[in-house]
């Protein structure tokens, strides 16, 4: 469950960053970051890993060195990097966000557009305790997508343009001349779903892609996961639906379903999952909610 502690006294932090995150929004936010907390006397341990695998080293090493917090400046690419790191430890977490979709800064509600407001909350030491979901030994914090919205996001991840909100929108418009219900088999706390999708998504918190809000509802203090099933609908009545998850209003439509459960496994052929904008893994796999898992500032 989430709970708010008293601020604490930071010393010590390291800054990772992703300085290509947001078309160079993220070098930005460093030096900001930077700047800002050198100025508020702690020490700043600045890292910019040559590739993923490196920043998680570093994330690692500077969690099991007990520095005040882990600050990551990028998007949600990094912050899904840190959490494999701060997960379980209790190490807070801090975020500046300086990427495309920022859905972890929008499930927290953290200044998505102003760094400096962002480096404030950080400051102030508040920290708070958050679940996640967990499959296997990788967490994630938002959403993952198994099905039609990841096709579409397998898609717009191999196209090189347009930048932002807008690659996904055309690549789920492609996706769309192609793409056909799926069967999928869930196991629901131990009660067996067998039904045909168009997707399945399992949220921690509601939104993916940059604010669109297909896990309505889902809280990130209730120990529980919201498992959204949309089962299959025209194309043409998806195109009609799509408007509708950036307000989360699709929640009326039919074919909708949720189920609020601990841990969901789905398999269904062919699919390759993402959660938190990142690749994850192909089906079937396991998803469990870990309550309390990361302590985050602000």
């Amino acid at each position: 469950m989430a709970s708010t502690c008293d601020p604490r006294k930071l010393r010590d932090i390291a800054l990772i960053t992703n300085p290509t995150a947001g078309k160079g929004r993220g070098q930005r936010a460093r030096g900001l970051a930077l700047a800002r907390l050198r100025d508020a006397g702690i020490r700043v341990r600045d890292l910019v890993g040559r590739d993923a695998d490196e920043s998680l080293d570093q994330a690692h090493a500077a969690a099991a060195d007990g520095v005040d917090a882990v600050v990551v400046a990028g998007g949600d690419g990094m912050v899904h990097l840190a959490l494999q790191a701060l997960a379980g430890t209790g190490v807070p977490l801090g975020i500046v966000p300086a990427g495309t979709g920022n859905d972890t800064a929008r499930l927290l509600d953290l200044p998505r557009k102003d760094p400096l407001a962002a480096l404030e909350r950080i400051l102030a030491g508040r920290t708070r305790s958050i679940d996640l979901a967990r499959s296997g030994a990788t967490y994630y914090a938002t959403v993952l997508c198994a099905g039609f919205d990841a096709a579409c996001a397998e898609r717009a991840n191999r196209m090189t343009w347009p930048k932002g909100q807008m690659r996904y929108n055309l690549a789920t418009v492609a996706e769309l001349r192609t793409f056909r219900p799926l069967p999928y088999v869930l196991d629901l706390d131990g009660k067996s779903l067998r039904t045909d999708a168009m997707l399945v998504a399992v949220g921690n918190g509601p939104s993916f892609g940059g604010g669109l809000r297909i896990a309505e509802g889902a809280q990130i203090d209730d120990g529980l996961l919201d498992v959204v099933v949309i089962k299959p609908i025209s194309k043409l009545e998806l195109v009609r639906t799509y408007p509708k998850l950036f307000k989360g209003t699709h929640t009326e439509h039919p074919q909708y379903e949720r189920h609020r459960v601990r841990t969901v496994t789905i398999a269904a052929p062919g699919v390759v999952t993402y959660a938190d904008g990142e690749r994850f893994g192909p089906l079937p796999l396991t998803v469990e909610c870990a309550p309390g898992a990361l302590t985050v500032l602000g």
